[in-house]
């Protein structure tokens, strides 16, 4: 067990004197403290979760289009050892055969680099960002104009097979030939954003309503905002398929607008995915599934897995943890025996497996889930399982 103090960052989105306890990777509570406790040094150490970039070309006097799994190795390593501790690394505009090669060597390094402390690359590189070809010449900002050209499906699906499927996001100027078909045929497979491009209002508009729910560098490489153009920004201002984070925690939420306002949101949430997701596994919060409007939505989803723990279990995990509104309180224990009593019925409806998990390791379960989904696709069984 590790007990880390220093300045703590806090839901309230600033820094307070606590302590942080961690027991082997995880992180068991986090505690305030009077500012007395700290040592001088303590004072001056700021401790706050993992920061993550979506969009960085390069550090430490390598370029991630160097295309070698020493840069890789390097651009994580210095990101780590700098607070951010997840990363998705963008492309520039080149020739197919160099970002092929891009893509492969983020790859190789995924799968074979390790960084200090014995952290495997792979948790540090979770993606890649294809930031070109597909933009548009007058909007090209820093990148080369003779490599830009129109949005090809076929070019994306050899990319993505060199990266092993690591692109998660593919920049892209809507205005340009064969664009939306782009964004609505492998919207599944990419999250696509508008960048680097002169499309007007109607057509970011479409864009967005067609599946690119992403915006880069906003401001930046677009038509300016006016009352009578409001372009690119306009249309992701009210667009509400781009308002998937409100950027606040749940806490927060709850706070300022109540639990019915986030749980419409969790609705929301859902519907954005049956158009969008594909070959995706979803995580969703205990109390997605209480409507019934919502397990029917699951159901739309795909194949739902109900990881079953009983109380003990889970206020063990979620001892000391602040960030659950309706688990705050004199007795969370309790209270976690009285919400399982009241949701476990509605748990059950919603699933398609029931998987009780108390005392299983990760493995232990993941093997169990491949299980029942090869199960399902071979056709061995319908029905609620257990």
């Amino acid at each position: 067990m590790r007990v880390l103090r220093g300045m703590v960052y806090t839901a309230g989105m600033c820094f307070e004197p606590g302590e942080v306890t961690i027991e082997g990777e995880r992180i068991e509570k986090v505690e305030k403290v009077g500012a007395d406790v700290l040592s001088e040094k303590e004072a001056q150490t700021y401790i706050l979760p993992g920061l993550v970039d979506i969009h960085f070309h390069g550090c430490a006097g390598y370029d991630f289009c160097d295309g070698t799994t020493e840069a890789v190795r390097a651009i994580a390593s210095y990101e780590m050892t700098h607070g951010t501790t997840t990363i998705c690394p963008a492309t520039m505009t080149l020739s197919e055969e160099l970002l092929l090669g891009v893509c492969a060597a983020g790859a190789e390094a995924a799968e074979t680099e390790v960084l200090e402390e014995g952290i495997p690359l792979k948790d540090v590189l979770r993606g890649i960002y294809l930031e070109g070809p597909f933009i548009s010449e007058e909007k090209k900002g820093a990148q080369n104009p003779a490599y830009i050209r129109t949005p090809d499906r076929q070019m994306l699906e050899k990319l993505q097979q060199a990266a092993k499927g690591m692109i998660r996001m593919v920049a892209l100027a809507p205005e340009t030939e064969g664009a939306m078909d782009c964004i609505r045929e492998c919207r599944g497979a990419f999250r696509f954003s508008i960048a680097h491009t002169c499309a007007d209002y109607e057509t970011a508009k479409e864009a967005m309503e067609a599946g690119a729910h992403h915006v880069t560098h906003l401001y930046n490489a677009m038509p300016p905002f006016t009352h009578r153009k409001p372009g690119v920004i306009g249309a992701a201002a009210e667009n509400e398929e781009t308002r998937v984070e409100e950027n606040r925690t749940i806490a927060e939420i709850f706070a300022a607008q109540g639990e019915a306002y986030f749980r419409d949101k969790e609705t929301e949430c859902l519907r954005r995915l049956i158009k969008s997701a594909k070959n995706q596994i979803i995580s969703v919060g205990g109390g997605l599934p209480l409507r019934a409007g919502n397990r029917e939505l699951l159901h739309e989803l795909g194949q739902v897995f109900y990881l079953r723990a009983e109380a003990e279990t889970i206020y063990g995990r979620l001892k000391g943890d602040t960030t659950r509104p309706l688990l705050q309180g004199s007795d969370p224990e309790e209270k976690i025996r009285t919400l399982i009593k009241e949701r476990d019925p509605l748990y059950r409806e919603a699933a398609d497996v029931v998987i009780q998990v108390d005392a299983k390791s990760f493995d232990q379960i993941l093997n169990e889930i491949e299980a029942q989904v090869t199960d399902t696709r071979a056709g061995k069984g319908t029905g609620k399982r257990r």
